[in-house]
């Protein structure tokens, strides 16, 4: 036991210890739902390193586990090596460089079999809710004021800002056919349904 503590707080396992407890420490926050583990997903990407298609806090995990143990296991094993005449510090350097260039080919794998839990397709987009229909919540809309719950293809619900330019009066029940989305105001342009304005019915 004593051995492997020596190793795990010796170079080159301390740097990869670190970062190890930062890593668990990370899951901890994640788990206690006090941090999302896409949080740096916007300032790094894995792509260029062969990782792509799955959250950089997952990479950087896996590639920090794996070369931790090897980097362990390695210095256990080789250390009697150095003890019958090899170089300590040269031995130590090999064996650093050797858990990061093993760990980063053995995270590539793991990545290609993790990749199809994190898909490309891009998530919900509120253009996506133009040509639905929806069911007005509030009092009235108008102009200036309103708002409209509606169902997505995926089944989901959302409550959205809606706006009317004239026509039929909505009131609270009444259905409502979303056929614009403002970026600048974030609403949606909304008027009464009818089917001859539904382009689901004319599709084809």
């Amino acid at each position: 036991m004593g051995t492997f503590f020596e190793a795990a707080t010796g170079f080159p396992t301390i740097l990869f210890t670190s970062a190890l407890v930062v890593v668990v420490g990370f899951w901890l926050l994640v788990a206690l739902g006090a941090a999302d583990h896409h949080s740096f997903d916007t300032d790094a990407h894995a792509g260029a390193w062969g990782m792509g298609g799955v959250p950089v806090t997952v990479v950087f995990s896996l590639m920090t586990a794996f070369a931790w143990f090897l980097s362990l296991s390695a210095t256990v094993l080789l250390d009697p090596i150095a003890a019958s005449g090899l170089p300590h510090a040269l031995l130590r350097l090999a064996v650093l460089i050797a858990a990061l260039l093993v760990a980063w080919r053995v995270t590539r794998l793991f990545v290609r079999l993790l990749h199809r839990l994190f898909p490309d397709e891009p998530g919900p987009s509120r253009q996506d809710f133009v040509g639905l229909t929806c069911t007005v919540r509030t009092g009235c809309v108008d102009t200036d004021f309103g708002q409209a719950e509606v169902a997505a293809r995926d089944g989901s619900t959302a409550v959205v800002q809606v706006r009317q330019s004239g026509g039929e009066d909505l009131t609270s029940g009444s259905t409502g056919l979303l056929y614009a989305y403002d970026e600048v105001g974030e609403f949606f342009w909304v008027a009464r349904y009818d089917a001859a304005l539904d382009p689901r019915d004319h599709a084809g």
